[in-house]
């Protein structure tokens, strides 16, 4: 297939092709006219909207840029990141209520704006401390993502007045951007982003020019040296020292301003084309899959890189905030689009399933700051004396990510890329139309059946993600099986359909057994395992030998508790008295993102179980006698 083939042009040719949420691209063409995800999956999203997106008040949101007489705290940021979440759900689902909601949300905060094109909230004599350039980034972003939902010009005028302003204060022969604000400047230079979104809609050189300012100011001596360092292959949590204060400039670990930061690398790259940007990022990122990201898919502690992916199974206070997940996410599914690579399609799975879907509150009421893999999970701190915090923020453009990332569409290509109950429409070029119907409950069950019905018979591409973890995959194409079924990568499916063509596939969900530092985890597909204490068998803390043979756990798949999605059943031998329960009994598990849904902490629930170490067996030699 020749978009499959030829990597370089399909990056690029797909990266302008569909629109990913926060990237705040021009949709009003896109193939993608139609999505509904139903399913648990489907209901996480809706409920995240109803109860998180719209019950905002934005009025309070609003109300700080009313007001310039902040210091140092972050307030400026809410806004920008609620809208972005609303109009990413308002592309979903086109609520008119919401519609109503965003408009009135951006024309308030526009009408805040000063002559001199300030939008913030910081008093003049402090402005470029602390969080100030942080906020600007999120104004900018959220009037632009306004701009291309609306196409209302004021909106795009005020952001670039806000840009503007910012660039009579630093820049050449200015304050530089990296000295501003906090974590080495990367929060300041984030700006990059919205920067290139206003040249791309412009096309006025200023802002491609201070763009590239920005860029050549991280590897001054003191910016956060994100080219330099990821060209030495320097791990994200060593690119500086261990800093004396957290929470401060000298902390160059900080993940979500980082990651943010190379987002911002690529949307530069996407224009200049220059090849370093790519490769550093792709280099940042390998570092982040290899030492960072946990089996729950996400990282983090105390909101930095700390060489998580190794230390997971050691209690670790504040793991996996929920921004980070998010920005992983937007990370992932921006360099699926410019490389073609489904692997970052599995990460992007791995983190939805497990993750996202574990930060939100089983009545949707909060997402969670933060998610550790054992324990409990609780509200995050009111944050800036304001009634918000940063998640509960940028959470829902997470979820609301969802729909957009499921399906994708490059050409003649259509690219499956999330399983769950679903239907689409799309428009392929010369206005070939067609709908894919998913039928499924996995990952509860194996099986996927798509339902492919074209306007009229027509010839085109379905590319299959085959996930890198399902080692034996059956795809068949109206009965007919399909060879060379490749693990962690696409399967293109190039024919001429016709209505009620049907794909069915089957993929591996045998449960693996994962080791690490004396301790194990069992992973079902995509759903990484817990145990929790409501099932009431057993404390969830205790040392146990999961039974396993060829690395694999023989589960039972059982009915579910009220308050998980799934449930099931591991044979474990429990306890460091092996004479008196060497049998295996049945102790009984639930997909993560259900473990402690309810935040109560008199309930515990628990990942990595401690592995009993018995001095007989070889240190890798599974119990299974």
């Amino acid at each position: 297939m020749k978009a499959l083939l030829k990597i370089a042009g399909f990056s690029f040719l797909l990266a302008c092709a569909f629109s990913a949420e926060g990237i705040a691209q021009v949709v009003k063409d896109s193939p993608i006219k139609q999505i509904k995800i139903s399913g648990y999956v489907g209901g996480r999203i809706d409920d995240c909207i109803l109860h998180r997106v719209k019950a905002q008040d934005v009025d309070h949101l609003v109300e700080p840029f009313r007001h310039q007489d902040e210091k140092s705290r972050w307030q400026s940021e809410f806004w920008g990141k609620w809208i972005q979440g609303a109009i990413a759900s308002y592309r979903y689902n086109r609520d008119p209520e919401l519609y109503q909601i965003i408009k009135k949300a951006a024309e308030d905060l526009m009408a805040t704006q000063l002559p001199n094109g300030y939008i913030g909230n910081y008093a003049q004599e402090y402005q470029l401390q602390q969080w100030d350039v942080w906020g600007r980034k999120y104004t900018s972003l959220g009037l632009i993502a306004w701009y291309d939902l609306s196409g209302d010009k004021k909106a795009l005028e005020a952001a670039c007045k806000v840009v503007d302003h910012l660039m009579t204060q630093v820049g050449p022969g200015k304050v530089d951007i990296v000295s501003t604000g906090n974590y080495i400047g990367m929060p300041s230079s984030s700006i990059l982003e919205p920067v290139m979104y206003l040249y791309n809609r412009t096309k006025e050189e200023r802002y491609l020019d201070f763009a590239k300012y920005i860029v050549n100011q991280w590897e001054t001596p003191g910016g956060p040296q994100l080219i330099s360092k990821a060209i030495a292959e320097v791990p994200v949590a060593n690119r500086f020292p261990h800093p004396q204060k957290w929470f401060s400039r000298e902390n160059g670990q900080k993940a979500y301003e980082m990651m943010s930061c190379y987002e911002g690398l690529l949307e530069l790259y996407k224009v200049t084309k220059n090849a370093l940007y790519l490769s550093v990022v792709e280099k940042t990122v390998g570092h982040i899959i290899r030492e960072e990201i946990n089996i729950a898919g996400s990282g983090s502690a105390f909101e930095c890189w700390y060489g998580g992916n190794e230390r997971q199974t050691q209690p670790t206070y504040h793991t996996m905030e929920t921004c980070v997940t998010f920005t992983w996410m937007q990370l992932c599914n921006r360099l699926l689009q410019l490389t073609g690579n489904s692997l970052y399609a599995d990460y992007m799975e791995t983190a939805i399933y497990n993750a996202l879907m574990a930060s939100l509150k089983a009545d949707a009421s909060q997402i969670a700051k933060y998610s550790p893999l054992e324990g409990w999970r609780h509200e995050g701190e009111e944050q800036c004396g304001m009634h918000i915090n940063c998640c509960n923020a940028n959470g829902p453009r997470a979820f609301a990510m969802i729909p957009q990332f499921a399906y994708q569409v490059q050409g003649e290509d259509i690219y499956v890329n999330f399983y769950a109950p679903s239907e689409v429409d799309i428009t392929l070029s010369g206005k070939k139309s067609v709908q894919l119907k998913q039928i499924t409950d996995y990952p509860a069950t194996d099986r996927i059946q798509i339902e492919v019905n074209p306007t009229k018979e027509s010839d085109f591409t379905i590319a299959l993600r085959i996930p890198s973890w399902s080692k034996k995959t059956v795809v068949s194409v109206n009965g007919n099986e399909e060879s060379a079924v490749l693990q962690g990568a696409y399967l293109p499916l190039q024919r001429k359909w016709k209505k009620g063509d049907k794909i069915s596939i089957q993929l591996d969900l045998r449960a693996r057994l994962v080791e690490k530092n004396q301790a194990q985890a069992i992973v079902r597909g995509p759903i990484v395992l817990a145990r929790d204490s409501r099932f009431n068998d057993g404390f969830v803390d205790e040392t146990s030998v999961i039974v396993s043979k060829d690395g694999y756990v023989e589960l039972t798949s059982v009915q579910a508790p009220d308050f998980a999605w799934l449930a099931f059943t591991a044979p474990m031998v429990l306890g460091s008295d092996l004479e008196s329960n060497r049998t295996p009994r049945v102790v009984h598990f639930c997909d993560f993102a259900s473990a402690g849904n309810t935040w109560d902490k008199t309930q515990r629930y628990r990942v990595w179980l401690p592995k009993t170490l018995n001095v007989m067996h070889s240190p890798y030699r599974p119990y299974n006698e």
